[in-house]
C-alpha cells in the first residue's frame, strides 16, 4: 500500500517536479528509506492529493515528479462525533482512533462529570490526527472543535440531521432509529462518570435519539469509533478502498 504524506504547497500539475522537504520528508528519508523510483502520495489534507514518483533523494530532501492529480469528494454524509473531554494521557488516543474510524469533526465537551481538563494538549492534537490521517490514508484531516459547553452542544444538536447519544439506560437499540434523507450525522458520547439526568433530559429534548450500543461498558475515549462504526453501519456509508491498492 502507498504511503500517504501531508504539504502545504502541493503540486497537482503532471510532469511538474517539486522539492519534498517538510518534516514529513524526512520521515519518510530517515525512517520509511524512500529512495529513488519509489511512488507514494502526496495530499493537502483538503481531499487533493497527487501520485508522485521520487526521483532524487538527498539527506533531508528529494525531487519527487508529480505522476497524476486528483481530488477525493467527501462522503455525502458529514459525521460529527461530541466527545466528553477523557483523561489527559487519553486525549491524543481518543483522538487518533476517532481519525482512523473516519470522523469528519471531533468536538471535545467540557461535560458536568469530565475527568479531562481543557489545556494545551488540546491545542496540540492537529498533529495527532495530521498523523493519524497518515496511518488511515485520508486525504482529508477532520476539524478539531472545542471543548464547548453544554449549550453549544445543544446547538450542534440543532444543525444535524440525525443525533445518536449512546447511553445505558437506553431501551432501543440502534436500529430502531429511523434515519431518513441524513446529510449530516451527530454522534454523542459521555464522559467516565456518566452523562447527567440534567443532561441527558436536555439532549433529548433538543432531538438526540438515545440507543443502547451494547452490554460492554466501553472506556469513553474508547466508545466513540464503537459508536462512530455503529452510525456508519445504520447509514451505510463508508470509505471507497477503490485508491487503496
Amino acid at each position: 500500500m502507498r504511503t500517504l504524506f501531508f504539504v502545504d504547497d502541493l503540486p497537482t500539475t503532471v510532469g511538474q517536479v517539486y522539492k519534498f522537504d517538510n518534516e514529513d520528508a524526512l520521515h519518510a528519508i530517515r525512517v520509511l528509506r524512500t529512495g529513488p523510483g519509489e511512488i507514494f502520495w502526496l495530499s493537502d489534507g483538503k481531499g487533493t492529493f497527487s501520485t508522485v514518483k521520487a526521483i532524487d533523494v538527498a539527506k533531508k530532501s528529494m525531487q519527487c515528479e508529480v505522476i497524476e492529480s486528483a481530488f477525493q469528494e467527501s462522503l455525502e454524509i458529514e459525521y460529527t462525533v461530541i466527545q466528553a473531554l477523557p483523561k489527559g494521557d487519553r486525549l491524543k488516543e481518543c483522538a487518533g482512533l476517532l481519525t482512523e474510524a473516519g470522523a469528519d469533526r471531533i468536538v471535545f465537551w467540557s461535560s458536568a462529570r469530565s475527568i479531562g481538563k481543557a489545556d494545551k494538549t488540546l491545542d496540540k492534537l492537529d498533529v495527532t490526527v495530521r498523523e493519524a490521517s497518515k496511518q488511515a490514508r485520508r486525504f482529508r484531516i477532520p476539524e478539531i472543535i472545542g471543548p464547548l459547553t453544554t449549550a453549544q452542544v445543544i446547538d450542534e444538536i440543532a444543525r444535524t440531521d440525525v443525533a445518536v447519544l449512546f447511553h445505558e439506560s437506553a431501551t432501543s437499540k440502534l436500529s430502531a432509529i429511523t434515519t431518513p434523507a441524513v446529510k449530516k450525522a451527530l454522534i454523542i458520547i459521555g464522559p467516565e462518570g456518566g452523562i447527567t439526568d440534567e443532561e441527558l433530559d436536555v439532549f433529548t429534548s433538543s432531538g438526540a435519539k438515545i440507543a443502547l450500543m451494547g452490554r460492554p461498558i466501553f472506556r469513553s475515549a474508547h466508545a466513540g469509533i464503537a459508536g462512530l462504526a455503529a452510525v456508519q453501519t445504520l447509514l451505510k456509508s463508508w470509505y471507497s478502498s477503490t485508491l487503496f491498492s
